[in-house]
């Protein structure tokens, strides 16, 4: 998965779930956002290991429901 199209689906799901989606910061090899209060890390990489998408996304089931991605 795209680095960007990660970013893009997990904003307008925080969008519609009316939670703030901010940049943190920037790091060498991951950026930080926040969901809420929760920090995401994202890999600096363009093309994600679908893994690690997976991963990302299902530890944000919490703030944005069950199965959010699909």
């Amino acid at each position: 998965m795209k680095r960007r199209e990660l970013i893009k689906r997990i904003s307008r799901a925080a969008k519609s779930s009316d939670l703030s989606w901010d940049l943190a910061r920037e790091g060498a090899e991951h950026t930080l956002y926040r969901l809420g209060s929760k920090p995401v890390v994202i890999p600096r990489h363009n093309e994600i290991n679908e893994v690690t998408a997976q991963a990302i996304m299902k530890d944000l089931e919490a703030n944005l429901g069950k199965g959010w991605w699909r």
